[in-house]
């Protein structure tokens, strides 16, 4: 075997990142057969055009794996947070997907998922300082 450089990088470039997701699912079909693993996301632009929020995620197996959920301060009592959940749900059910997860840190957004019918499945306790993270997953 030739020698293997290490390379700690603060970020990966959206090509080395695309190599490692083609990686990992040509490895996964090989047990689950293609596991359609791909990114998702919904955006919400104000009228200027600017983000005030959205949703980013993979799909894997069938499950909306949701990695980043953010709304502007300026727009969080406007019911923005909802409105993206429900259509970022709709959009994995045309999609395919039958389940969702997504985790939260305990002062964060808890009671928001809950609310929208997720229930939790496990947590680390201490993640951050006095507060546990906590994974939470949905059937759609």
């Amino acid at each position: 075997m030739s020698e293997i450089r290490l390379i700690e990088k603060e970020s990966a470039a959206p090509e080395e990142i695309q190599q490692l997701v083609k990686g990992i699912a040509t490895h996964a079909a090989e047990a689950v057969g293609d596991p359609g693993f791909h990114p998702l996301a919904v955006l919400a632009q104000d009228a200027e055009g600017a983000i005030v929020g959205g949703i980013s995620s993979n799909v894997n197996c069938g499950w909306l794996s949701i990695k980043l959920l953010w709304v502007a301060p300026g727009v969080r009592r406007a019911d923005l947070a909802r409105r993206l959940m429900d259509a970022f749900e709709e959009l994995g059910r045309s999609r395919g997907c039958k389940h969702a997860h997504v985790d939260t840190l305990a002062f964060q957004a808890p009671g928001f998922y809950e609310r929208l019918g997720y229930e939790p499945f496990g947590e680390i306790a201490d993640y951050a300082p006095d507060a546990a993270r906590i994974y939470y997953k949905k059937a759609l």
